[in-house]
């Protein structure tokens, strides 16, 4: 995990997602790309007629206000200890982050972050939810995985390996109710193999699948949940809940690793 892309603006939560892409970063040796965005497209309309019209002076002091933020981040990271690039875009968020993640291994945004499930079930590249007000301390102490046999959580078990070999204690959160799918034993098997010695936890359904995991994470104190990202389709998601709704919605972990 030594590609890191973290989204960057003028938001006040954009300090600890920057913060801790660099603690990523130091930890892995690896190399942190900022991406500051000028969604251009949001500057044009079209009227009942079909015309179209851009709003050309506003377009030029937004792409010279953001040249300047990206300008200013880069004079604060040539003082860091990492190395860095930092990237311009012009699409909308959810499009540059994919395009500029295609080769990262992981991408770092908010919890906050209105856009971060269409970006973690769009884009190939996990995405690494950290508090709003706080960076991570890495390396993490404990960390939680949701487990359910599914193909999700498989993909997201092996994302997460790097950084969860990293981790002082690696927590698998079970909820027996769904057949078939891989058995949790060949979740610990594969993470053995990358060093990360983790401890199984089979949970009692109490209410919803969603509330028992965060009963979980919450009396473990985990810091991080790793989970996959939207096992069923993104209608029945938003029509009848799910789990990932739930954990992007409310504060139920501090921070999520999400991958689909």
């Amino acid at each position: 995990m030594r590609s890191i892309l973290v989204f960057a603006d003028r938001s006040a939560s954009s300090p600890a997602r920057l913060e801790t892409a660099l603690s990523l970063a130091r930890m892995t040796d690896g190399h942190v790309t900022v991406v500051v965005d000028t969604p251009v497209a949001r500057f044009m309309s079209m009227d009942a007629m079909g015309g179209s019209y851009i709003a050309a002076d506003a377009i030029a002091d937004a792409l010279s206000r953001d040249d300047a933020y990206a300008e200013e981040l880069a004079t604060h990271l040539r003082r860091e200890d990492v190395p860095f690039d930092v990237l311009r875009c012009e699409d909308e968020p959810v499009d540059a982050l994919m395009q500029a993640g295609q080769l990262a291994d992981v991408i770092v945004l908010s919890r906050s972050c209105e856009f971060a499930g269409d970006l973690a079930v769009g884009s190939d590249t996990p995405v690494l939810l950290v508090p709003d007000d706080a960076p991570l301390t890495l390396p993490l102490d404990r960390v939680c995985v949701a487990w359910d046999g599914g193909e999700e959580a498989a993909g997201a078990i092996r994302l997460a390996a790097p950084l969860l070999a990293r981790c002082g204690e690696v927590h698998l959160l079970a909820v027996r109710e769904k057949a078939g799918g891989f058995p949790a034993t060949d979740a610990l098997r594969y993470l053995s193999r990358h060093g990360v010695k983790a401890e199984l936890h089979e949970l009692e359904r109490v209410g919803s699948i969603e509330e028992t995991l965060a009963a979980g994470v919450a009396r473990l104190q985990g810091e991080m949940l790793v989970m996959g990202a939207y096992g069923h389709s993104r209608l029945r998601e938003y029509l009848f809940g799910g789990v990932t709704r739930y954990f992007l919605a409310t504060g139920a972990a501090p921070a999520l690793f999400l991958a689909h």
